[in-house]
């Protein structure tokens, strides 16, 4: 597992005491780390016997039918291939719904498919930790999280290393390498760029390497 500075954990930890409820962005681009990290904090705060949740912005990946329906299967991961208003009202949810659970979908890379209420936020005061893409991108509706996020901590990682992690997962998952370089280079590519694009916007740039 990753080992975090205790001064990231300690950041993390006072963002969960501002209030009953209170919801951590991790952004960052294709490969970075950004679940490497989550699972990390996740850990370190259980540790200290703080509430956490997670909440993956991965769940609100259009499912292949409607990406079939929309012509946009051949672009999965692209900003326009989630249902981003969907995720913003689970993050609003979250903040609101103290008092019940909130199911929220999960992601299965194994069918590359989202999966219906596959997590729970439980109810009760806690830090919830959400990870993905484009918490920080300009168009529709994504500015507003900023409204329902405390903070967004960008997870950053060299390019070369990042590119590597990707074509692997991408082989792990049931592509041939030749494949995998070709999603990399024509998929995962536009969208790290349009991402890193926006990094100076982040509240912390935190590497993970």
């Amino acid at each position: 597992m990753l080992e975090l500075e205790p001064a990231l954990v300690d950041r993390a930890a006072a963002l969960a005491g501002r209030s009953d409820r209170v919801v951590l962005g991790i952004v960052g681009e294709p490969g970075s780390g950004k679940t490497t990290l989550t699972t990390a904090l996740l850990a370190a705060l259980e540790t200290r016997g703080i509430a956490v949740a997670w909440l993956p912005m991965d769940g609100f990946h259009l499912g292949d039918a409607s990406l079939d329906a929309l012509g946009l299967r051949s672009r999965k991961g692209a900003v326009e291939t989630f249902d981003g208003w969907g995720y913003l009202a689970a993050l609003r949810r979250v903040l609101t719904e103290v008092d019940n659970p909130v199911y929220v979908p999960g992601f299965e890379r194994g069918l590359e498919q989202p999966i219906a209420a596959d997590r729970v936020i439980p109810s009760g005061p806690a830090l919830v930790i959400t990870e993905g893409n484009y918490l920080l991108d300009e168009t529709d509706p994504w500015p507003l999280l900023r409204e329902s996020v405390a903070e967004i901590w960008y997870a950053d990682v060299p390019q070369d290393l990042r590119r590597e992690r990707l074509v692997a997962r991408h082989i792990a998952f049931g592509k041939t390498p030749a494949a995998a370089d070709a999603w990399v280079a024509t998929v995962d590519e536009p969208n790290a760029e349009r991402i890193r694009a926006r990094r100076g916007l982040a509240d912390l740039i935190v590497p993970v390497d």
